[in-house]
């Protein structure tokens, strides 16, 4: 395992992130506590220090297990948890961004992971009606408390994380430093507005859900269970094009002689910019078999293929701004001639 830095942080973080939704049977699914343990241990012999879970994961369940597992070398691994998802689903306040929610969530998050800070604290989803001033000053509030270390945005729209982390700058408060979004070869979508802006903001990416929820593992090619499809209707997950990415990541897997599933997360790890792919398991075994992808890499023309398989439009106004001969009128007649030592962040 290698380490990366956090975005604009200081912060080393494994090069996989260890995701604990699956830490629980609360939800009739995912591992009971003996497996959860040996995840846990599996991806710290490995190397693993970077560890993702939220207040609402399992009933709360997952935080509880992780207290309990790092209580004995808490200082060693950097903690992750979120808050926003409804908690108390009767209660006006107990959901969404609002100052409130945030520091109830936080109170209740450092009692079950038994710890008295939290590394790196996540906005799980943008409500749509809270001030970002209001976001950002609470959280700000607790890194100066201690209670918090760094502070991160998950499923908003990019203008929101650039509005907010400008505000930040201006008027000194702590900057969201890592992004965390839907990314893979089924959901590029992504790469229209939030990773160019992942990238001028110097924030790291961690992507969720890096196997597009099972369909780039190839089991559904194999005329597998369609359980376990979930965050939308399998006529989405199950689309044509998909299952058409799927086979290319099958075509690419039969020639590497990998398992599908480490192809496509090592297409997702070769992308520019500080890129952390959240790793979720329902057991050791299985993680065990994706982690293993760290022991190789894509070869270009491999990447080249995955890349023509799942390509998306990047619409207006990418697609004008970078269509020649527009992009001679934008930069001149010299414009092969440039050293953009910046590189192109759209």
């Amino acid at each position: 395992m290698k380490y990366k830095i956090l975005g604009r942080s200081g912060l080393r973080v494994s090069e996989l992130c260890l995701g604990t939704m699956t830490f629980g049977t609360d939800w009739n699914t995912g591992a009971d506590k003996a497996e959860s343990r040996r995840m846990f241990d599996l991806f710290a012999e490995r190397g693993g220090n970077f560890l993702d879970t939220a207040n609402l994961y399992t009933n709360g369940t997952s935080e509880k297990y992780l207290g309990e597992f790092l209580e004995s070398d808490r200082e060693r691994f950097v903690l992750a948890t979120k808050y926003s998802l409804k908690a108390r689903p009767d209660d006006p306040n107990g959901a969404g961004n609002a100052r409130k929610n945030m520091m109830q969530s936080v109170e209740a998050s450092l009692k079950r992971l038994k710890t008295d800070a939290i590394d790196l604290y996540w906005v799980h989803a943008w409500d749509t009606l809270t001030p970002v001033d209001e976001i950002m000053r609470g959280l700000d509030d607790l890194v100066r408390q201690g209670k918090v270390h760094y502070v991160g945005l998950s499923d908003a729209p990019a203008w929101i994380a650039s509005r907010a982390n400008t505000m930040a700058d201006l008027r000194g408060w702590a900057p969201f430093v890592a992004l965390q979004i839907e990314y893979s070869l089924v959901e590029r979508t992504v790469e229209r507005e939030l990773i160019p802006m992942a990238r001028a903001l110097d924030l790291a990416v961690t992507p969720w859900s890096p196997l597009g929820a099972g369909v780039l593992t190839g089991k559904y090619l194999d005329g597998g269970k369609k359980e376990g499809v979930r965050l939308a209707p399998d006529s989405l997950r199950l689309s044509d094009r998909n299952l058409r990415i799927a086979r290319a990541v099958r075509s690419v897997a039969e020639k590497t002689g990998r398992p599908d599933a480490q192809v496509a997360l090592n297409w997702l790890r070769a992308q520019a910019g500080v890129m952390i792919p959240i790793l979720g398991a329902r057991s050791a075994a299985q993680l065990e078999q994706n982690l293993d992808c760290l022991e190789w890499t894509l070869e270009p023309g491999h990447r080249a293929e995955l890349d023509e398989a799942s390509a998306i439009e990047l619409g207006f106004p990418h697609e004008l701004i970078h269509r020649e001969p527009v992009r001679t009128l934008i930069l001149g007649d010299r414009a092969d001639a440039l050293d953009p030592h910046r590189g192109d962040t759209a």
